[in-house]
């Protein structure tokens, strides 16, 4: 009773600051800009975090420990590849996607790939916002079973009840707070998941570095290896293209790409990239060790461990006081809270940016738009919280279909917006719908090399469909050409 009393506390307290945060946002901000783009203000610390944070989700304290837990360094596929995507994404289309949407005025991604090509007919805007809609609708929902699942634990609570209080927590300061809240609720949160995968596994590790590699050697030597799964078998191809493509999908991602848009300069950026990347590098590695530190407790302890992915849970519960286990089980909260406020806000600036304005009222104003988001905000939340309901819903498998998908749909498109100048409207609409369509469809098949991640194949004919569509249907506009000159003035200007 009285450790359950201070992990309660504990929390509580947490989700109290997290509160106190969005009420101070609210106070700054005024318009539709400061709402989903914090005035373009953030420094190098809150971006980066903030886009480590909302990146990450719950994933990086339960799913890739779980990962390591049951398949050791071969984990390292997939923490390389996020890692190595991680720091092309902030060098390859920060400073660029920061330089051209100030020069199109854009604060969605839509709008920007909208206005980047003058596409009178809306149809990108419309398109983009309709993928970003339906992709971050189940992946929030996601989120939402995953924090029903902590307070359920946590609070003792049946699984509706904890639902409901976790979606509320995210949506309170998401609602009042906006970009900003957002941002600097992550930009904590990002710290203390950091701080909680680099304590644990040292804690655990009793005879350190070199003593983890010969337990584990003692236990399975297979697990040492990056080229055998566990069993001993040799790792296909197929296998390690798949894990390692996972770091293709930052490009598209627009909750951490309107981290870019937010920096207060270009020169920021920089700092914040050297910031991301170490993040990302010190957070996967505590969660790999994570996984494999427990494997180790878990064998010498005789504790039996029904789900891999809640050895991050066992570790704390079993090694760190009350106060201190509430604190680092705080991080579970903060891991889904960042990113599931991160997804409603660019959903609800979907809606109302990309469909309210575009289609029902194009002379609304700013204060209007904000007070549309926030509705959206409500409404989307409301249908994913339904989505959510259900603690085994089939919509936990659409994850990497939302990560697929926008990396497939926007990637490609986003990187050739910022570099080809030849690129024209009807390219980018073609390898919007295309990417998105190949990933529903590949998922679908199976045998040979249709079991490569989606991605894959999505990725590269979203990109032969840009190329393609552009050179056979004519030249940009001499409007569009103009901007693209105009924008690389300001890249050097910014620069």
């Amino acid at each position: 009773m009285e450790n359950s009393f201070a992990i309660t506390t504990t929390f509580i307290a947490y989700l109290i600051m997290m509160l106190a945060i969005g009420v101070i946002a609210y106070q700054r901000t005024k318009n539709s800009s400061d709402y989903f783009l914090g005035g373009r203000s953030l420094g190098p610390w809150p971006a980066a975090l903030s886009a480590g944070a909302s990146d990450m989700s719950g994933w990086l304290l339960l799913g890739l420990p779980g990962y390591a837990f049951a398949a050791g360094i071969e984990a390292f596929w997939l923490a390389g590849g996020l890692l190595v995507g991680t720091w092309l994404n902030w060098l390859i289309n920060a400073k660029r996607l920061r330089t051209y949407s100030i020069t199109t005025d854009s604060l969605t991604l839509p709008e920007y790939l909208s206005r980047r090509f003058n596409d009178n007919s809306k149809l990108i805007q419309v398109i983009s916002a309709f993928f970003i809609l339906l992709f971050f609708l189940f992946y929030t929902s996601s989120g939402l079973v995953a924090g029903g699942k902590l307070f359920e634990t946590v609070f003792g609570l049946d699984y509706t009840t904890a639902v409901i209080i976790g979606t509320v927590c995210v949506v309170s300061y998401t609602l009042f707070g906006g970009f900003l809240a957002v941002s600097w609720t992550d930009l904590v949160q990002g710290l203390l998941m950091a701080a909680a995968l680099m304590i644990v596994p040292v804690v655990a590790m009793e005879g350190g570095f070199s003593d983890v590699s010969n337990q584990l050697h003692n236990i399975n030597p297979e697990l040492l290896t990056l080229w055998n799964d566990s069993k001993g078998e040799p790792l296909s191809a197929i296998a390690i293209i798949s894990l390692a493509a996972w770091g293709l999908g930052y490009f598209g991602q627009p909750h951490i790409l309107a981290r870019f848009k937010a920096a207060r300069s270009n020169k920021d950026l920089k700092t914040a990239r050297h910031i991301a990347v170490l993040w990302t590098a010190f957070s996967m590695a505590g969660a790999l060790l994570v996984g494999v530190v427990g494997l180790i407790y878990v064998t010498n302890s005789g504790v039996s461990v029904d789900d891999g992915e809640k050895i991050f849970m066992l570790l704390v519960n079993a090694m760190f006081h009350p106060v201190v286990a509430g604190v680092l089980l705080a991080a579970i909260l903060a891991a889904i809270m960042s990113t599931a406020d991160s997804q409603l806000l660019v959903s609800s600036s979907a809606l109302a940016e990309d469909f309210y304005k575009q289609v029902f009222k194009k002379d609304a104003s700013s204060e209007e738009i904000v007070m549309v988001g926030r509705i959206a905000v409500i409404a989307i939340s409301i249908v994913a919280l339904i989505l959510a309901m259900t603690p085994d819903s089939s919509v936990l498998g659409l994850v990497s279909y939302a990560w697929a998908g926008f990396g497939a749909a926007f990637g490609p498109a986003l990187i050739l917006s910022l570099y080809w100048s030849r690129m024209n409207r009807n390219g980018a609409l073609a390898g919007i719908i295309i990417g998105g369509v190949t990933i529903v469809v590949w998922k679908q098949l199976s045998g040979g090399w249709f079991d490569v991640y989606e991605i894959v194949p999505g990725i590269i004919f979203s990109t032969i469909a840009i190329i393609s569509v552009s050179l056979l249907t004519g030249e940009p506009e001499e409007s569009v050409k103009a901007q693209h000159v105009t924008y690389k003035k300001h890249l050097a200007e910014l620069d």
